[in-house]
Formats: structure tokens, sequence, C-alpha cells
């Protein structure tokens, strides 16, 4: 797509969006909120060619695993959008072992294993996440193209402890006091909590190698 300067990238979390700003990649973490989403736009002006949904996403795609990226082709789920395809195919060229498809998302952490099925069944998505539909939307009203870009950092035979669903702040920040209410309210979940920690460090290790593949200019 041109110059990175001109590609607003939004993710969920402050984290994903550092290993981006790292790449040369303007990014702002949303928490899933679109009026952060809108501030972040009006900011831009009228510089804007772009914009990216990035980040971790979890897997509708039974033989997607951990470290895997998806690359969107479409959205489905809240509204109904078409990636730039142009845009989807510079990035599987940058990133070959990537998977091409659709991409769910509603604003919600999908983390059960058997709503993941239904969504695959029922969609034919490959992954799952929180914000693309965000991004879809606020294309659409300024008139620029959009891509997702997600590496996948839960399979979907997996179902996440309840304490994920709460770890984000709005802001983008890890809500720890959040956290431990739902380990206080739910004491069994902590060993598949410290499981889910550990699998996403493995698929952040290999959102920091993609992404610097993704946008690698030279």
């Amino acid at each position: 797509m041109g110059d990175v300067k001109h590609i607003l990238a939004v993710t969920g979390t402050r984290r994903e969006a550092g290993v981006l700003r790292q790449a040369g990649v303007t990014a702002i973490a949303i928490g899933g909120s679109s009026g952060a989403l809108d501030g972040a736009l009006a900011a831009q002006g009228g510089a804007l060619a772009a914009i990216l949904s990035f980040g971790m996403g979890g897997a509708l795609d039974p033989d997607l695993r951990i470290g895997d990226w998806v690359i969107g082709q479409r959205v489905c789920g809240t509204l109904e959008a078409e990636c730039d395809a142009a845009w989807a195919a510079a990035l599987a060229r940058q990133l070959p072992g990537a998977r091409l498809g659709a991409c769910y998302a509603d604003g919600r952490l999908i983390g059960d294993s058997q709503e993941k099925q239904k969504l695959w069944q029922d969609h034919c998505a490959l992954a799952a996440d929180m914000e693309s539909h965000l991004v879809a939307a606020a294309a659409a009203r300024i008139g620029i193209p959009f891509a997702i870009l997600r590496c996948i950092s839960d399979e979907a035979a997996v179902t996440l402890p309840p304490a994920i669903a709460v770890a984000m702040r709005p802001d983008g920040g890890l809500a720890l006091g959040t956290i431990f209410k739902s380990i206080l309210n739910n004491p069994a979940q902590l060993s598949k909590l410290v499981k889910s920690f550990v699998r996403f460090n493995r698929a952040f290790a290999s959102l920091k190698s993609g992404a610097n593949l993704a946008f690698d200019h030279r």
C-alpha cells in the first residue's frame, strides 16, 4: 500500500499496537471502542490512505494453530464487507504461509469452543477478532480501503477461561484488577489461565516477526 506512514493500524491492545509502531506503522489501541477509533481518524485529517485491523485473533478453522497468520478477504458478523483485494494479495506475498479468507467480528471475545465451531460452520470464517467490523465501518464512511491481518492466539478447540474475556481495559491496557477479581470468583480457572497466557506469549513472538515481514519495504 505504498508509504506506511499513510496507513493507520487498529488493534485491541496497547501491546499489539507497539509491535506495529516498531515496524514504522502508525497504530492505535482502541480496546473495542468505536469512539477511540473515530478520534484517531479525525486526528489524521485527510492524509490517511488506508486502515488495517491488526493483532491477535482466535481460530475458528480447526486446522489453524497458534502463531499462524490470517489475511482477511472479507469481514462478517456485525456487518459484511470486502477487504481490499490488492492489499490482501500484497500481504500474502509478504507472508507466504498465511491463510486468506473471512474473519468474523461482532465486538465480543469469542472464547467458547462450541461457539467457535458454530461460527466456522455458519460463516466459513477462519478467525475471529474484536475490531475488524469497526475498521470496516470506518473505512466505508471515509472511503478508503481496509485490510485485516491477524495472528492466531487460541485454537478452535480451546475454550478460554472467563478472566480472558475481561482482561482488556477500554484503553487497550491490561485490566489486572478485573482479572484478579475473576480468579477470586472462579479459582478453578487459574491453571487454564496460565496456559492461555503461555499460548498468547507464543503467538506474540509470531506477531512481532510477522509484522516485520509484512511491512518490510527494503
